[in-house]
């Protein structure tokens, strides 16, 4: 699927992405940073991925999401490149992310330190959650 507005288009092919940019900005991130370049690989791979892109087609976010089309939908590794923050383009990716039809119909959960306000927005609430840690 692809949507588009303005200068800028989001997409879900894969054929797209370009790893180089999701390894760079990933390692940037506080909940990434420590990932392995095979790693990343291998879940944009196992994923639903989701490339945010400019005029020029440059990649400048990224989203991505585990699901099994049915039940639930895991979003992660939201990301859009720092000259690109502020242009509401980070709600944007959410939106067509959250419009997907494998994952519109899924229970849907993520985790986040600091963007709860961005969330929010689109009906998460913050509820108790265990994790097993490996």
């Amino acid at each position: 699927m692809e949507w588009k507005k303005g200068l800028y288009k989001v997409s879900d092919s894969g054929e797209l992405l370009d790893i180089d940019f999701i390894c760079r900005e990933l390692s940037k991130s506080y909940w990434a940073s420590d990932r392995v370049r095979g790693s990343i690989v291998e879940s944009v791979r196992n994923s639903l991925s989701f490339g945010l892109y400019d005029v020029l087609g440059k990649q400048i976010g990224y989203a991505r999401v585990v699901t099994d089309k049915v039940v639930f939908s895991w979003i992660c590794d939201v990301i859009v490149h720092e000259d690109y923050r502020g242009r509401g383009l980070g709600k944007w990716l959410m939106s067509c992310v959250l419009d997907h039809p494998d994952v519109k119909q899924t229970k849907q959960r993520l985790a986040t330190r600091d963007a709860h306000g961005l969330y929010e927005r689109f009906g998460f609430v913050t509820d108790e959650m265990m994790t097993r840690k490996t």
